[in-house]
């Protein structure tokens, strides 16, 4: 498994579960934050996506939250692999013949 750090991008290697104390080994930043989190979503309720999970206040210091799943999906969470997906589609929907 792998998890990119939140502040400086690094793809850091993770075997098993990453710990509640846990750091980057580039910019020693927490890695069991929210904004490292598939649950992330700045435009969701209380920015999570986890609707059981509690309200996090500092969203890139270390928590104990228990639904903490790293987001394996990139620097960005996915979002600029969503962006060029649809940025394609529209593209091939308007393409001239």
């Amino acid at each position: 498994m792998k998890v990119f750090c939140f502040h400086c991008k690094t793809e850091i290697p993770v075997l098993g579960k990453i710990g509640f104390r846990e750091e980057c080994f580039k910019c020693r930043s927490d890695l069991h934050v929210c904004k490292n989190c598939e649950f992330y979503d700045p435009k969701a309720y209380n920015e999570c996506r986890e609707p059981s999970a509690d309200v996090v206040k500092e969203k890139e210091r270390a928590n104990y939250c228990e639904y903490f799943s790293p987001n394996q999906s990139g620097p960005e969470g996915g979002q600029e692999d969503k962006a060029a997906k649809l940025r394609a589609a529209a593209e091939a929907l308007f393409k001239k013949n």
